[in-house]
């Protein structure tokens, strides 16, 4: 847990460590998502949704639950899915029993496009993330995004 809770002022050390973890992360997903598009031609934001529902039941989850799940605004992901679906990546159907929800469905197309992507994705996550640290590194990093998730869930509930 954090030493210095009802403290509000950063230390130079507590802002240069926040700076240089927020810009490099940034760094990072920016080099990763233009590989990702260079590569495969799809954005960030398609392999999430196309990830996620690969691995959900019968390929498809209710919108909400897709939002959820990603981390993104409704309104958000009901845009990104119309895109999506007139590119043939995933298609929307009435949720199943109840008329007011819908859900997202990953097409074949979605699952080639999925496929095709991974590859050359893990060859730029090994490039720029994995080699750049040692094995005692990548655990550190592995605690620090845990604890970071951990309690940022914790905040939620």
């Amino acid at each position: 847990m954090p030493q210095r809770k009802g403290r509000t002022a950063l230390t130079r050390t507590e802002l240069d460590s926040w700076r240089v973890f927020i810009e490099t992360t940034e760094d990072l997903r920016s080099a990763l998502g233009g590989r990702l598009q260079a590569d495969s031609g799809i954005s960030t934001g398609d392999y999430r949704v196309l990830l996620e529902l690969s691995e959900a039941p019968g390929r498809r989850m209710r919108s909400s639950h897709l939002a959820e799940a990603i981390c993104w605004e409704r309104s958000r992901l009901s845009h990104h899915l119309g895109r999506m679906e007139k590119r043939g990546l995933i298609r929307r159907e009435a949720a199943a029993g109840d008329n007011r929800g819908a859900e997202a469905v990953l097409t074949d197309e979605g699952r080639d496009a999925l496929r095709r992507s991974s590859v050359p994705h893990f060859h730029a996550i090994r490039e720029l993330f994995l080699d750049a640290l040692t094995p005692a590194q990548l655990a550190a990093a592995r605690d620090v995004a845990e604890t970071l998730r951990d309690h940022l869930a914790a905040r939620r509930t």
